[in-house]
């Protein structure tokens, strides 16, 4: 016997979720906070389980409610993308995206698959440069969109998730005790350079460069090597390396976007396609980020 789920049961639930509550969910669904609450009881009763704990005086996830959030998700994210994909006008061409060369590789490998999947007749090219090289291309031309990393988010774009600069170093590293602080960082155009190097000399602490570049390859070698600190995005540190907290001596960093501009005047449907994708795709993977 065929089991089907409505999605707008599961639309409410996740909404909920994130918003922490029905009478908020209700203001993002566009519906007062008794048809949420009614959704939510229909969801329960489909299931015969409760996925909110009422004793709570706030509204607290169940271990199965936190295992439905995570299939919710999926069916949502699939059931919006079929419904672009048939009914959105067949995309073709080239559409030139704007990546800083730090969240690249963390970020854009699924996204990028998911799309050439989807629309394999499109070509997409992929520019790595700094936040500043990219908006200045983006105002130019020369690029249809730019993912940044930015204190704030600036006129026109719109704010992906917000993630913690941290110090990293090597697994059981020691490069965290030298005086002066030996630290890589990106190129000059680095948007955590000045924030990192801030954070030093407020607490007076003394530094020297190791090393300076785009090259994110480069940067890592020296961490791994315990030949230096870097300033990375918390959800970028990768495997070999550890965050560096407070007992480790070394000043906190702030928080910092990842932030989503587009030329809105000439955007293409490719474009806008691809935003979308980019979109679901942060929204899917970092609920909590943001």
């Amino acid at each position: 016997m065929a089991h089907h789920i409505d999605p707008a049961l599961l639309r409410a639930f996740v909404a909920v979720c994130d918003n922490g509550g029905m009478t908020s969910a209700g203001h993002q669904l566009h519906l007062t906070q008794a048809a949420v609450s009614q959704q939510i009881k229909r969801l329960e009763e489909q299931f015969q389980i409760g996925f909110f704990d009422r004793r709570q005086r706030k509204l607290v996830l169940t271990a199965q409610g936190e295992r439905l959030l995570a299939y919710a998700r999926r069916v949502l994210a699939l059931n919006d993308e079929v419904w672009g994909a048939m009914t959105s006008p067949q995309i073709q061409g080239e559409v030139s995206l704007g990546v800083p060369y730090d969240i690249v590789g963390p970020f854009m490998p699924p996204i990028l698959r998911d799309f050439s999947r989807a629309w394999p007749s499109v070509e997409v090219r992929l520019v790595c440069e700094g936040t500043q090289v990219l908006l200045d291309k983006l105002a130019r031309g020369e690029i249809d969109i730019a993912l940044t990393t930015e204190r704030h988010v600036g006129v026109g774009g719109e704010t992906l998730m917000i993630d913690r600069l941290v110090w990293v170093g090597a697994k059981e590293g020691n490069a965290y005790r030298l005086d002066p602080l030996p630290i890589s960082l990106g190129s000059e155009t680095c948007t955590f350079q000045s924030s990192a190097t801030a954070a030093l000399a407020e607490v007076e602490r003394d530094w020297r460069f190791i090393c300076s570049t785009s090259d994110m390859s480069a940067l890592c070698a020296t961490v791994e090597a315990d030949l230096a600190v870097a300033p990375l995005l918390s959800q970028t540190v990768p495997d070999g390396m550890v965050a560096l907290g407070d007992d480790h001596g070394l000043p906190s960093l702030p928080d910092f976007s990842i932030n989503l501009y587009m030329n809105r005047g000439s955007a293409t449907d490719t474009a806008e396609e691809l935003a979308r994708y980019i979109r679901q795709n942060f929204a899917l993977r970092y609920p909590q980020a943001a």
